[in-house]
């Protein structure tokens, strides 16, 4: 049996799975978003793919993984120890997280955000800032393990991306979210908060469930070949879901929004630890993500005014650290775990993800603003950027109709 060709196909059906998984976040944007931002949600997912598989391609895998594709196909089919062009569905699959970050980040800033200056932001972290933490992590860059092996006893584990991929995209959202400003109407002078309802529950629910399947491609295959998928893996991303909804349901008193992103904030705790925590620390990991989820959501809303759409920061960026800490406490054999990990580690590893994100987040964003400026102006936001970027709406036959 040529091995090789059936690693190709195990993670090319699990770059296909992960692909599939940029419409739920499509669709969960377009679900939260009033009427007037729907299509300009779903072009912009669409199109920051395309704009972060550029950016990868070309800048983003050599920084994180030193690999380039500047040679004949000959040689591009040989790359790594593996044959059959490995490392170009290796890069297809690393390219779906990537390009998770600007997806993630999308649901934060929506509604009021230029389309092109969005898209340069999106090919800078794409290009630099994710695949710096990305190659200090998963890449071997710097000597970065090594050094935490060596002074914490482990190196940091993060085996599907909890804060490589998600607490990245959330924190990196937090400048962009900040530096923008919140929506017209959401806060009044004198303390108040005024409530924008979502404008399709059916679509919001619709993305929560495509990234639900998805994400068992997404941690599953996080293994690389077919040999080493871990039976694991799918259990505790399965109980971390339904730990995460369950929590979300009660803490957010049966809120369709908070449940259906409490199971994505328990996806997004277990990435890290899916591989060696016990399938009873998975639930409490994403219960603990769940009810977390719903207080982050509120706090930052309704106590921080930060308008953060749909939640990004608590959703990604809070669940990931969480998973990341998760880790180095539910992954020791005192617990059931797998052990190979120490809570120092885990916690060092994810307080530098954090930094480097919050840090590039403001930096990127902010030299944008400066310079061409982020926010649509106030005649556009109230006509929406449906019609403002996109010059259709939604649903163009009611328009005609009125």
């Amino acid at each position: 049996m040529n091995t090789a060709g059936f690693d190709v196909f195990f993670l090319t059906m699990g770059a296909a799975m992960v692909l599939a998984m940029h419409a739920g976040f499509a669709f969960l944007e377009a679900g939260t978003v009033r009427k007037k931002n729907q299509v300009n949600a779903l072009v912009r997912v669409i199109s920051d793919f395309g704009f972060s598989t550029l950016a990868y391609f070309f800048v983003g895998f050599s920084v994180a993984y030193g690999i380039s594709f500047f040679a004949p196909v000959s040689e591009l089919s040989v790359i790594g120890e593996k044959s059959n062009g490995y490392e170009m569905v290796h890069f297809f699959f690393l390219l779906t997280f990537a390009a998770a970050i600007p997806a993630i980040i999308s649901g934060g800033i929506t509604e009021r955000v230029r389309f092109w200056p969005n898209a340069l932001a999106t090919t800078i972290l794409v290009g630099l800032v994710y695949p710096f933490y990305e190659g200090l992590i998963w890449g071997g860059n710097f000597g970065y393990q090594q050094w935490m092996e060596k002074t914490f006893g482990a190196s940091f584990h993060d085996f599907a991306g909890s804060v490589v991929v998600h607490g990245m995209g959330g924190f990196l959202a937090l400048g962009a979210v900040v530096l923008l400003g919140a929506r017209k109407g959401r806060y009044s002078a004198d303390g108040r908060v005024h409530a924008i309802l979502p404008s399709n529950i059916p679509y919001l629910a619709l993305g929560s469930w495509i990234l639900c399947v998805g994400w068992f491609g997404f941690n599953v295959m996080s293994a690389g070949t077919a040999d080493a998928a871990s039976g694991l893996v799918a259990m505790n991303s399965l109980l971390a879901m339904v730990g995460g909804l369950i929590a979300a349901l009660v803490a957010g008193k049966n809120d369709p929004g908070f449940v259906h992103n409490g199971a994505l904030a328990g996806l997004v705790a277990i990435c890290a630890g899916s591989d060696i925590v016990h399938p009873i620390g998975a639930i409490v990991i994403g219960a603990v993500a769940g009810a977390g989820f719903v207080f982050g959501f509120q706090l930052i809303q309704n106590r921080m005014r930060i308008d953060d759409v749909l939640g990004v920061v608590p959703l990604h960026g809070g669940a990931g650290i969480w998973g990341g800490v998760a880790a180095g406490i539910f992954g020791s054999t005192s617990l059931g775990g797998a052990g190979g990990v120490t809570f120092m580690a885990q916690l060092v590893g994810t307080m530098t993800g954090f930094a480097i994100a919050v840090v590039g987040g403001f930096v990127v964003y902010g030299a944008i603003k400066a310079v061409i400026g982020l926010r649509l102006d106030e005649e556009q936001e109230y006509q929406g950027a449906d019609l403002s970027l996109h010059h259709v709406s939604a649903y163009p036959e009611e328009d005609v109709a009125h």
